[in-house]
């Protein structure tokens, strides 16, 4: 009988960590960056053995180690970055190199000295998902973490790994040590690690708040977690701050959802403000650069008199948002505030009727519509304070806050004005870049460019940055999506706006533009639906003037002009400066039998852009490159125009 083998395993918290860009350093400085190398080894293997851990492979420019507690684990991730940091304050530049870190627990086959088996391999996957200097976790590092660390988690959700069948939860880590990497670093890597992904400027900027948090709240295990899924215990309300600590500034775009008021006498209403608060929180999180307190956190204060300074004090925050709810019968009324809570000023207020119905429904549409708002109030009141020095986030907010405004050649010129200036300063900057390739692709597409061609070449480049440097990042697929739709690769276009959805469910505009997509694809009966999402979800959206528009450009492709005339001239009250608006309106109102203001509306088209001046030109346009599209204009839009006095050629 063969011998039975045994095979030796063990539960091990694995630490993988690995140089950004290490082949392209070897490339550019060979010897400098073996110096370096060897230089970052010696402080990683020091601080491994310090805390207790114990190197079994190393690679080239990687490096693996096992510790028997994911405590240890994380501290010393912590310890490496806070190292390598200062270690290259001290070196050229072209002499940094930046660490990604992973750390996964798990079952783990021993081979001798090494480690075999997918608790190693998952550890691997996750420090590719890091930004340079950041640390990644899994779901089972951060639970036996809890609180025993002044460390924050932000949940980046199910992550799609190399060799992976199925998605791993993953977790991004903020500890207080980061605060005095900032200093060392500088402020332009501050803001690339803000901006990278969403993440990295979370990363830092939630530092602050650890620190501060862990200053306040006592002895360990009682520091909140800046996540937006999973939160510690929550800080008591009122404890109080020590004098330091009140005059540590809150982080930018640093906020609390507090608990919604049930003003209902219905108890079981309770339940739906507090799935108000919770998913409201997690949508918000979702805004790049966002600093969310937990949901743990921010329910210590239910059922009290809120004092927007006091608790923007306690929790180190800028802004609250807080609201109610209210049922009567089959109607149920939601309110919600933003307050700066440094003033106590309110910066921002709605309110939303709905017929009860579907009550998840209700729950899931509001709080989708009270994020998206959030995303535009809050970068209006950054972009209005006072900042002697802007960096790159502050230009990215500003450029954001233009953009709330009406379309118009100004705005658009006065917005890639602020990103270009964050780019100057940041160059490696995802975020500006994904909303710079936006920008420009838009103009592009909205006609208000006298030089298409070039913004998409530029916009095609930056989109690509963008989408390589943070593929999680929901603007960077936005990104890449508005250039395809620009380049009128629309099939293309439809499976990244869908990403950008999945990653950020606010973000309204991309339903317009898949509905617009599956137009150009030829598809003309069944995407209204796609344009009434995108309204509803946010019908004071700065931009909404195309969306009436493509939607009455539908309307009257399908020949129901009497819709297609209120949804085009809800079009031109909302921005009468989109040429296709008065060109569409021209056709219709022509259809109808009105030709003086056919007419009108015709020669305001042509003094807006002279591409209108013939059906020539007009026929030359890619919405009609699909026959059956063509087919429908012909019958409808081309003899309105003829109607209307456009000439052939």
């Amino acid at each position: 009988m063969a011998e039975l083998q045994v095979v030796e395993r063990k539960l091990a918290a694995i630490f993988a960590a690995d140089v950004v860009g290490y082949s392209h350093l070897m490339q550019l400085d060979e010897l400098g960056t073996v110096r370096a190398l060897r230089a970052s080894r010696t402080i990683i293997d020091r601080l491994i053995a310090g805390y207790r851990g114990r190197v079994f492979t190393t690679a080239g420019d990687s490096v693996l180690a096992d510790f028997a507690s994911a405590v240890d684990a994380v501290e010393c991730a912590l310890a490496v970055q806070q190292a390598i940091a200062e270690e290259n304050v001290q070196r050229p530049e072209g002499e940094r190199l930046r660490f990604r870190i992973g750390i996964h627990l798990g079952d783990v086959i021993v081979d001798g000295e090494n480690l075999l088996g997918d608790g190693v391999n998952i550890a691997a996957r996750l420090q590719t998902l890091a930004e340079p200097g950041g640390i990644y976790v899994s779901a089972v590092v951060r639970d036996q973490i809890g609180t025993k660390l002044p460390v924050a988690f932000i949940d980046r959700g199910g992550q799609r790994l190399k060799n992976m069948a199925r998605p791993l939860r993953a977790f991004e880590v903020v500890g207080p040590g980061r605060q005095a990497l900032i200093g060392i670093a500088g402020r332009a890597s501050l803001t690339r690690g803000v901006l990278f992904g969403i993440g990295a400027a979370i990363i830092v900027l939630a530092a602050v708040v650890a620190a501060a948090w862990w200053r306040w709240s006592g002895p360990p295990g009682m520091a909140p977690v800046a996540s937006q899924q999973v939160g510690g215990p929550a800080i008591a309300a009122g404890a109080p701050a020590d004098a330091s600590a009140r005059n540590v500034p809150a982080p930018r775009l640093s906020l609390v959802v507090l608990p919604f008021t049930n003003l209902s006498n219905d108890p079981e209403q309770e339940y739906f403000a507090d799935g108000i608060t919770e998913d409201l929180t997690v949508d918000i999180s979702r805004i790049a650069g966002a600093v969310v307190i937990a949901r743990n956190s921010a329910f210590a204060y239910k059922g009290q008199v809120a004092d927007p300074k006091k608790i923007g004090r306690e929790l180190g925050v800028r802004y609250i948002v807080q609201g109610s709810v209210r049922r009567a019968g089959s109607q149920i009324r939601i309110n919600a505030v933003l307050i700066d809570a440094e003033t106590d000023t309110q910066l921002w207020a709605d309110r939303f009727d709905r017929d009860i119905g579907d009550l998840f429904a209700v729950q899931n549409e509001i709080t989708v519509r009270i994020a998206r708002a959030l995303q535009s109030q809050l970068a209006i009141a950054e972009s209005r304070r006072t900042v002697a020095h802007p960096d790159a986030l502050d230009y990215i907010l500003r450029g954001r806050a233009q953009l709330t405004k009406p379309i118009s050649p100004e705005n658009y010129n006065e917005a890639i004005s602020h990103f270009e200036s964050a780019l100057e300063l940041d160059p490696q900057s995802a975020e500006a870049a994904a909303w710079l390739a936006n920008l420009l692709a838009v103009r592009a597409l909205d006609e208000l460019t006298s030089f298409p061609n070039d913004d998409l070449h530029r916009a095609r480049q930056l989109a690509a940055h963008a989408l390589a440097a943070a593929p999680n990042n929901p603007m960077s697929h936005y990104a890449r999506a508005q250039v395809l739709r620009a380049e009128s690769r629309c099939a293309e276009a439809i499976p990244e706006y869908e990403a950008a959805i999945a990653l950020d469910r606010s973000r309204a505009p991309a339903y317009a533009h898949i509905g617009w997509c599956k137009f150009l694809t030829g598809s003309v009966d069944g995407v209204i639906p796609y344009f009434e999402q995108a309204v509803r979800l946010s019908p004071h959206e700065p931009g909404i003037a195309p969306w009436y528009g493509r939607l009455g450009v539908i309307q009257l492709l399908q020949s129901h002009v009497d819709e297609a005339i209120a949804s085009l001239e809800h079009a031109r009250s909302e921005n009468a400066r989109l040429p296709f608006v008065h060109a569409w309106l021209a056709a219709a109102y022509a259809l109808k039998g009105d030709e003086q203001r056919a007419r009108a509306e015709l020669a305001e088209a042509q003094h807006l852009n002279e591409a209108y001046g013939s059906l020539a030109t007009v026929k030359k346009s890619n919405w009609f490159a699909k026959p059956e599209i063509r087919a429908r204009a012909e019958a409808t839009y081309f003899l309105g125009l003829r109607k209307a006095g456009m000439p052939e050629g």
